[in-house]
C-alpha cells in the first residue's frame, strides 16, 4: 500500500466542492453497515461451527459410552475389570474433549465478534451519519447567507443611492471572498476529518477482530499441542496387554489323541506290518519322504520371508520406510497363511516317516518304484492292480513313466514296488496283459495294506478284525461275486454267530483277512423276480464311444444306460 508523502486538503484543493465530496463521506459512512453486517453474518457461521462440533462431541461420546467396555477387555472378560478404559479410548476421550473446547472456542469468537466489533461498528455509524448531516445543515446556511448578500446587493442598486450601492458592492465581494476561501474550504476540511475519522475507528476495530481470532486461534493450537502430545502416549500394547489381562484363563494343553479299539473289530494298538501292509506302507514312506527336502526347504524360505516382512513393518512404525503399514501387514498375513500349509504338510510327512519307520523300519531300501505321473485316460482303460474299470468323464489315475502299469488314485499307494525298469512298446503290452490276467483272478487289494482275503478269520482263534474286512463292501461295489464256500451266509431271521472277543488276534503276518457277507440288497435276483426299474441307477451317455477291443461295446450319444459300477 503507497505512503501519503504530503497530507492532502480538501479546502485547499477542492474549492467550491462540498456536493460530491459530500456524497463521497455519505458513501463511507453508508458501507459501515456492510462491513458490520460481515461480522454478524461471520458471527452466525462460527455459532452454527460451534454447535456442530458441540453436536458432534456428544454424539461420539455417547457411542463411546456404550462401546469402550468390549473395545477395552472385550465382550466377556474372565476378570472384574478395573478400569473399563484402554488407552485407545483415553486417547480418543482426548480428542472429543479437543472438539468440545473447540467449541467453546468457537461460541465465544461468534458472541466477540458481534460486541467487540460489529455493535461498535454500527454505533459509530450512526454517530458520523448525524455529523455528516450537519455539514450538509451548515453549508445550506452558508449557501443561504451568499445568495441573501447577492439579493441585498440587487436591492440597492434598484435604490439609485450611488454610495450606498458601491458600499454594498465591497461588503458582497467580500462575504463572496470569504465563502470560497475560508467558509467552505474550512467545511470541506472538516468533511475530510469526519471521513479520516470513521477510517481511523474502523481500522482499530479491524484489528481488534485480528485480535480477537488470533487468540482463538493460539488457544486452538494450544489444545492441538496437547492432543499432539497425548496421541504418542497410546503405545499400540497397552491395548492387547489390558485385555490380556482381563481375559486371561486357567488353560491347559487339549489330551492327545489316543488308540480307542472298536466296539465292533477287534483290534490293538499295534500296526500290521505283513507283507501286504508293508506295501502300502512302502508306498507312503516314499511319498512321505520324497517330498520331506524340499517341504523344509520351502518352509525354511517362507519363514524367513515372514521375518523379513516383519522388520519392514518395524521400519516403516519408526518412520523409515515409506511403504503402506496395511500393505505390509497383508504381506505378512498372505506369507503367514502359505508357511502354514508347508508347515502342515511338513509336520504330517515327518510323522508319517517316523511312525512308519519305528514300527517296520526303512521299507524303501531296495525297492523298485514305480514312476507315476497323473495321466487323464482318454480312452476306457483298465486298473491293473484291481482290475476295475477307470470310469469318469475326466478318468484320472496314475500311469508308470516306465512299464505302463496303469491304476487309480485310490490305488496308487497299494502298487507293489516291483517296476521291472523301463519297457519298450511290446513289453508294456505284455505287461498289461499279464497284469490284467492276476488282476482278474487275485482277490482285492486292501484298502490300506491289511493281509489278503483268503478266509477272514484269524488262523489261531477266528476272531474278526477290523483290517481283515476293511475291503469287503468294496470288493462288493465293484461287482465281483464272493464263493458262498468262504463265507457263511445267515438268511431269515437267523442270528450269525458273535464273534469270540475274549481271544486277541495275532498282529503280524500271519494273520489272514475275512470278507464280509455281501448285503441282501445286493445279492443279484433273476429277472422279473423282484426287481423293478426304480432299483436301477441310470445315466445318459454324453459322447458317442465305438468299441475298440474284446468286453467292450458301442454307445450312442442321449443312449440311456443302467450303471453297474459308479465311477
Amino acid at each position: 500500500m503507497a505512503e501519503v508523502d504530503v497530507a492532502p486538503h480538501f479546502g485547499a484543493e477542492l474549492k467550491d466542492g462540498f456536493k460530491p465530496a459530500n456524497a463521497w463521506v455519505s458513501n463511507g459512512i453508508a458501507w459501515l453497515d456492510d462491513v458490520q453486517q460481515f461480522y454478524r453474518d461471520r458471527s452466525v457461521i462460527e455459532r452454527e461451527y460451534s454447535q456442530k462440533l458441540g453436536g458432534l462431541a456428544r454424539k461420539y461420546f455417547e457411542k463411546k459410552a456404550k462401546r469402550q467396555s468390549s473395545l477395552s477387555v472385550g465382550d466377556n472378560p474372565t476378570a472384574t475389570p478395573g478400569s473399563l478404559e484402554s488407552a485407545s479410548m483415553t486417547t480418543w476421550a482426548t480428542q472429543l474433549s479437543t472438539i468440545e473446547q473447540t467449541a467453546a472456542e468457537h461460541e465465544k469468537l461468534a458472541t466477540q465478534l458481534v460486541a467487540s466489533i460489529a455493535d461498535p461498528i454500527k454505533h459509530a455509524q450512526n454517530r458520523y451519519e448525524e455529523l455528516r448531516k450537519l455539514h450538509v445543515e451548515y453549508a445550506g446556511k452558508l449557501e443561504k447567507e451568499r445568495d441573501s448578500s447577492y439579493a441585498e446587493l440587487r436591492k440597492v442598486k434598484g435604490k439609485y443611492d450611488n454610495n450606498t450601492y458601491l458600499i454594498a458592492i465591497n461588503v458582497t465581494n467580500k462575504q463572496k471572498e470569504r465563502y470560497y476561501y475560508e467558509y467552505v474550504p474550512d467545511l470541506l476540511d472538516s468533511l475530510q476529518d469526519l471521513s479520516e475519522t470513521r477510517v481511523a475507528r474502523l481500522n482499530s476495530l479491524w484489528m481488534l477482530g485480528t485480535q480477537i481470532e488470533t487468540a482463538t486461534l493460539t488457544q486452538r493450537t494450544s489444545l492441538l499441542q496437547h492432543l499432539s502430545s497425548e496421541i504418542p502416549r497410546n503405545n499400540p500394547a497397552l491395548d492387547s496387554m489390558m485385555f490380556v489381562r482381563h481375559n486371561t484363563t486357567n488353560w491347559q494343553d487339549p489330551l492327545d489323541f489316543a488308540f480307542e479299539p472298536s466296539p465292533v473289530w477287534l483290534d490293538e494298538a499295534t500296526m500290521a506290518i505283513d507283507e501286504t501292509a508293508k506295501v502300502f506302507l512302502r508306498n507312503l514312506l516314499t511319498k512321505s519322504k520324497g517330498s520331506l527336502s524340499e517341504l523344509r526347504r520351502e518352509s525354511d524360505a517362507k519363514h524367513r520371508e515372514v521375518d523379513n516382512f516383519r522388520r519392514v513393518r518395524q521400519n516403516v512404525r519408526e518412520g523409515k520406510d515409506n511403504r503402506d503399514e496395511v500393505e505390509v501387514v497383508r504381506s505378512v498375513f498372505a506369507l503367514q497363511e502359505a508357511a502354514h500349509d508347508l508347515e502342515r504338510k511338513k509336520i504330517s510327512a515327518e510323522v508319517e516317516v517316523s511312525t512308519i519307520t519305528s514300527a517296520a523300519g526303512d521299507l524303501t531300501l531296495g525297492a523298485r518304484h514305480h514312476n507315476f505321473k497323473p495321466t487323464t485316460f482318454k480312452i476306457p482303460t483298465n486298473c491293473d492292480l484291481c482290475g476295475d474299470r477307470i470310469w469318469g468323464l475326466s478318468a484320472k489315475g496314475f500311469d508308470c513313466r516306465d512299464c505302463g502299469f496303469t491304476c487309480h488314485s485310490k490305488c496308487e499307494l497299494k502298487v507293489p514296488a516291483d517296476c521291472p525298469g523301463e519297457q519298450n512298446k511290446d513289453q508294456k503290452k505284455q505287461l498289461k496283459q499279464q497284469r490284467q490276467a492276476d488282476a482278474s483272478t487275485a482277490p482285492p487289494a486292501p484298502t490300506n495294506g491289511s493281509a489278503p482275503a483268503g478266509g477272514g478269520l484269524d488262523a489261531d482263534d477266528g476272531a474278526l478284525s477290523r483290517s481283515g474286512t476293511i475291503n469287503s463292501m468294496n470288493t462288493l461295489s465293484s461287482g465281483r461275486s464272493v464263493s458262498k464256500s468262504s463265507v457263511p451266509t445267515h438268511i431269515d431271521d437267523e442270528e450269525p454267530p458273535k464273534p469270540d472277543m475274549s481271544s486277541k488276534p495275532k498282529i503280524g503276518a500271519g494273520r489272514s483277512r475275512i470278507v464280509a457277507p455281501p448285503p441282501a440288497q445286493y445279492i443279484t435276483t433273476p429277472s422279473g423276480a423282484g426287481s423293478t426299474a426304480s432299483d436301477e441307477q441310470r445315466g445318459r451317455v454324453m459322447y458317442p464311444y465305438q468299441e475298440n477291443a474284446e468286453g467292450e461295446i458301442t454307445v450312442d450319444e442321449g443312449q440311456d444306460v443302467v450303471i453297474l459300477d459308479p465311477d
